[in-house]
C-alpha cells in the first residue's frame, strides 16, 4: 500500500442547525472527483440534518497523489477514505458511487462501518465481465474509454461516452462542468477490481447496506445491481430512467429520497 499524501480535498455543507444525525462521507467513482456531489446532494442532505462531506480520492480533483495515481490501488483508496472519515466529529455513514462503491464494499469486508450505500455498484463479478458485456454490445465506448486521456479530449470521445454516463436530459451546465472534473484513473485500482477485491462478504454484525441503481444505466445495469444486493443480503432499489451518474440527473431527488428514506433506519 502507498503512504497516503494526506492533503486530500474535501467538501462539505453542514446542516444549519446542531444535529443528532450522523455525518455522510461521499465517495466519488472512477474518472471523476468530489465535484459530482455538489450541485445537488450535499446540500439536500445538509438541509435535512445530515452533515454531509465528499472527498476527492488521492490522484483526482484537488487532491495531491497525481504522481502515483498509476501505481495507486484500491486500498490505497480505501486510506484514503479512511484517513477523512477519521478527522470528522462521528463515524460516517458511506455513500459510495461505481468504484466508489466498490471502496466501501471493501471497507465493510476489512474492517467495522457504520452503513453503506452502494450506487450505481461494480457486481461481485467484477469488472472483467462489465467489459466483455461493454465490448460486445459497445465497442466505441471501451475503444474510447480504454484509450481515455483528459488532457486530449476529443468531441468523438465526449459523443462516445455521454450516452453511458448521462442521460439526453442532462442540463447543458451540468454536462460543462462535468466535462471540466474528468479525470485519468488509475489502471493498478481498474485491475484490483477486475480481480473483485471489494467482494469479499461483510463483517459478521457489520452496519446494513443499501443498493441503488437506475434502469437506464448502460454501465451497472440492473441485473449487476441486484447482484450487488443480493451479494449483502438486500433487495434493491432500481429507479426509472435515469443513466450512471444519479447524482446529477434531472431525477436526481429520487436517488436522495431513497437513501434518505434508509439512512432513517441507521443509527
Amino acid at each position: 500500500m502507498l503512504a497516503s499524501p494526506f492533503d486530500l480535498e474535501v467538501r462539505s455543507r453542514l446542516p444549519a442547525r446542531a444535529s443528532r444525525r450522523p455525518p455522510l462521507l461521499f465517495v466519488h467513482g472512477g474518472y471523476t472527483d468530489s465535484w459530482c456531489w455538489e450541485p445537488h446532494f450535499l446540500g439536500w442532505f445538509a438541509a435535512r440534518g445530515w452533515p454531509a462531506y465528499a472527498l476527492s480520492l488521492r490522484g483526482h480533483g484537488g487532491s495531491g497523489g497525481g504522481d502515483s495515481l498509476f501505481i495507486t490501488g484500491l486500498d490505497d483508496y480505501v486510506a484514503d477514505v479512511e484517513h477523512v472519515a477519521g478527522r470528522l466529529d462521528a463515524p460516517p455513514v458511506l455513500v459510495g458511487h461505481s468504484m466508489g462503491a466498490a471502496i466501501c464494499e471493501r471497507m465493510m469486508a476489512t474492517r467495522p462501518v457504520r452503513g453503506a450505500a452502494l450506487i450505481a455498484p461494480v457486481p461481485p463479478s467484477g469488472l472483467l465481465p462489465v467489459a466483455a458485456r461493454l465490448a460486445a454490445k459497445h465497442p466505441e465506448h471501451l475503444a474510447q474509454l480504454m484509450g481515455f486521456d483528459p488532457t486530449r479530449l476529443t468531441e468523438a470521445t465526449l459523443t462516445a461516452l455521454r450516452p453511458f454516463y448521462f442521460s439526453d436530459r442532462v442540463e447543458p451546465a451540468i454536462l460543462q462542468e462535468a466535462v471540466a472534473h474528468l479525470n485519468g484513473e488509475s489502471p493498478r485500482a481498474l485491475f484490483d477490481l477486475s480481480l473483485r477485491l471489494h467482494w469479499a462478504l461483510p463483517r459478521r454484525g457489520s452496519s446494513p447496506a443499501f443498493v441503488l441503481g437506475a434502469e437506464g444505466d448502460r454501465i451497472a445495469i440492473p441485473d449487476d445491481v441486484r447482484a450487488t444486493a443480493q451479494h449483502h443480503g438486500v433487495e434493491a432499489t432500481i429507479l426509472p430512467g435515469m443513466a450512471h451518474m444519479l447524482m446529477l440527473e434531472p431525477e436526481w431527488k429520487d436517488a436522495a429520497e431513497a437513501i434518505a428514506q434508509w439512512l432513517g433506519g441507521v443509527e
